[in-house]
């Protein structure tokens, strides 16, 4: 049995003030384009099943754009009779029963079962059960539905659980509504074949549960996400289970320091061979305040001329016995680490190396913070 689980898509998501050709936001096009590239490998692939944890949308009520791309991405799936299950997340989820939930949009294709009420509903197909319990604004209801959940597992099958939550708080997205699985009941995953995860957005097993993982979304919501392993999950389960995680091609996020003691040295020898329709984040650290007075963010911007955006980040020189006011931020741990691999390894390909470790562990702690 093969099945692709993908999560946390957020169709209709934009950022920045910048369009596209056909005059749509740029950022939301990437969501759609990379939506489509996942329907693309699904297709082409051909599983048993798909399954989607959460998320699908980026909003409760998204524009008509957005349910317009999302329903004829989903008849492409219709076409070639590939069942697709999906769960409400938490972004999808109305926080008030006044809301119509927009997942029921979704029931006029024959092939979706959209599980959206703030219950749990199991899927039944001639060899799985797929228990999907949608995300529930309700956290005192929750225990129940696991209870159900147990009571409905079958061993004559196999068995997937469907979930849109944090297994542990390192998982929080610091959201509103989020919840975070219990962890007294997680005896449960071991009952699962497979324990498919939406919400947190990086690919990955979590703990010591050697069935139980992420997919990761499939673009970055934020400027704090910097990873470029979004995609979808390749799921076997047949005497045993082989998940293999599945990259598409992402807009490039490239991120710069510069010592603002040396902006204008440091600033001419960066490699901008790769900046064309990238996102860029641009850190000044050693700032004193007269010299950030003298470097305007207008005057970096126009030396990354070829990216989509680019943002400014201060990092102020701490000075004894001084406070400095306003939306400045403090001279940062990570600055002060690439200084020190700088100073202290000399190969360079070993100091390249352990840079880029060390940019990706401190892009994973920010999006956890933030």
């Amino acid at each position: 049995m093969k099945i692709i689980h993908v999560s946390d898509t957020h169709l209709g998501f934009s950022d920045l003030d910048v369009t596209d050709e056909e005059g749509i936001n740029q950022r939301e096009s990437d969501f759609y384009k990379a939506f489509a590239d996942v329907i693309d490998a699904i297709i082409e692939m051909k599983p048993d099943y798909v399954i989607h944890t959460g998320d699908l949308f980026h909003r409760a009520s998204p524009s008509n754009r957005a349910i317009t791309f999302a329903l004829r991405q989903l008849k492409r799936l219709e076409s070639v009779k590939i069942p697709f299950i999906i769960i409400a997340g938490n972004h999808s989820t109305p926080r008030t029963t006044s809301s119509s939930p927009i997942l029921g949009a979704l029931q006029t294709l024959d092939n979706v079962h959209a599980v959206f009420r703030q219950h749990y509903e199991p899927v039944v197909f001639d060899d799985v059960v797929f228990h999907a319990l949608p995300h529930i604004n309700d956290e005192r209801i929750i225990p129940g539905e696991l209870d159900k959940i147990e009571a409905a597992v079958d061993p004559a099958k196999k068995n997937v659980l469907m979930m849109h939550c944090s297994v542990g708080a390192h998982y929080l997205m610091h959201e509103f509504g989020e919840w975070v699985y219990p962890k007294e009941r997680e005896a449960l995953f071991a009952k699962m074949d497979y324990v498919a995860l939406g919400h947190w957005h990086g690919f990955g097993a979590v703990g010591q549960h050697p069935n139980v993982y992420y997919a990761g979304s499939t673009e970055r919501t934020g400027s704090a996400d910097k990873r470029d392993d979004k995609g979808y999950v390749v799921v076997e389960l047949n005497d045993g289970l082989k998940v293999t995680h599945h990259t598409i091609p992402l807009r490039k996020s490239l991120s710069f320091i510069i010592d603002a003691e040396r902006y204008e040295e440091e600033l001419a020898a960066l490699d901008l061979s790769d900046i064309e329709g990238a996102l860029v984040e641009v850190r000044l650290h050693n700032l004193t305040a007269a010299s950030s007075v003298d470097i305007s963010n207008q005057s970096i911007t126009e030396h990354f001329k070829e990216a989509l955006h680019v943002k400014v980040k201060r990092e102020f020189k701490a000075v004894e016995g001084s406070a400095i006011e306003g939306e400045i931020e403090s001279v940062s741990l990570e600055g002060y680490f690439l200084a020190h691999i700088e100073e202290a390894v000399s190969d360079e390909a070993e100091r390249k190396r352990l840079s880029e470790k060390a940019k990706a562990l401190f892009a994973s702690y920010e999006e956890a913070g933030e």
